[in-house]
């Protein structure tokens, strides 16, 4: 993994002078901004930067290291964000507003903005500093991506990204997506907030304080699922905890460490079934721990989940 990431370095210089001529007051996502972040394209802050270097290990990140306000960049985010989300999480697009956030662009060496990295399992690889040309730039989308995401596959690697809601990085999505942002309960602010920062053990705590409330509220449910999920293994080293679990196949917590891996994965059915043959070849003492476990899973996907519906049946059949 890469080293811990330290905030606080001051980066004189990080925006250049020229950013100024071409900076918009609009947010990313309302009219004249920039492209929304949505689907398989997320920001990153400086609270949030050490999850998401963590979740590299499970599938691949492409940086774009820009500034929200310079419209030079619009169409850039555009483009990426387009081409990242037709590959429906194999790669996800994080962006780092670097007025924002000097200290990443100093920790990358960065001296000002577009700067592009790949990072896989906690390692960022150049791409290239400076605004690309259309021909630059359709290389990128239609060769270096997928090449990013063989060398993941080839460093085992081979997680799917979830997708983050919201609008897709289209203009034609950000009307509903901030018509959604606007949507969230008032009670989820709290853990909303926690979740965005990278502390998902305080989202989980606070979205268990909304289901003491409404213990129906399904949204709160899920979404505590993901948060517990993310706090227990966001950050675990993905090859570790597979090759425990390889060597440990009658040690519950080694499987359900690499359960959790396969879940942040998106390898839903993956993560079922490994959990369900561990009960079906005879570790019931184990049942209980398994099945909270599984619960805990349950929520996460939607109801009409096929998958979960298979594996609902299956522990059924499995506890009696």
């Amino acid at each position: 993994m890469a080293e811990p990431f330290k905030p606080g370095v001051s980066l004189a210089g990080a925006v250049d002078l020229e950013a100024l001529k071409h900076q918009v007051k609009s947010e990313p996502g309302q009219a004249g901004g920039a492209p929304a972040a949505g689907g398989y394209v997320i920001d990153t802050t400086e609270a949030s930067f050490q999850s998401m270097v963590a979740t590299s290990a499970t599938f691949p990140i492409l940086l774009m290291l820009w500034v929200p306000t310079d419209d030079r960049l619009f169409a850039m985010a555009r483009t990426l964000g387009d081409a990242v989300n037709k590959l429906n999480g194999q790669i996800q697009l994080s962006r780092i507003d670097i007025s924002a956030a000097p200290s990443i662009a100093q920790a990358l060496r960065v001296q000002g903005a577009p700067a592009l990295f790949a990072l896989i399992n906690g390692r960022p690889m150049p791409i290239m500093q400076g605004l690309p040309g259309d021909e630059e730039l359709q290389q990128i989308t239609d060769t270096l991506i997928p090449q990013i995401i063989q060398m993941a596959q080839q460093s085992g690697v081979t997680g799917t990204a979830p997708r983050q809601d919201g609008p897709s990085g289209s203009d034609d999505g950000n009307a509903a997506g901030a018509q959604q942002a606007e949507q969230i309960p008032p009670e989820h602010q709290q853990a909303r907030s926690l979740a965005a920062q990278g502390d998902y053990a305080g989202a989980a705590a606070a979205y268990a304080q909304v289901l003491e409330s409404d213990p129906n509220d399904k949204l709160a449910a899920r979404e505590r699922a993901k948060a517990l999920l993310l706090a227990r293994s966001g950050s675990a080293n993905v090859r570790e905890v597979r090759a425990a679990a390889a060597d440990r196949p009658d040690d519950v917590e080694a499987q359900l460490a690499v359960a959790d891996i396969d879940m942040i994965g998106g390898q839903i059915e993956d993560a079922f079934d490994r959990l369900l043959d561990y009960l079906a070849a005879g570790h019931k003492a184990d049942l209980e721990p398994v099945r909270q476990r599984l619960l805990e899973y349950f929520a996460i996907p939607e109801p009409t989940d096929e998958r979960l519906k298979r594996a609902r049946r299956r522990l059924a059949t499995l506890m009696y």
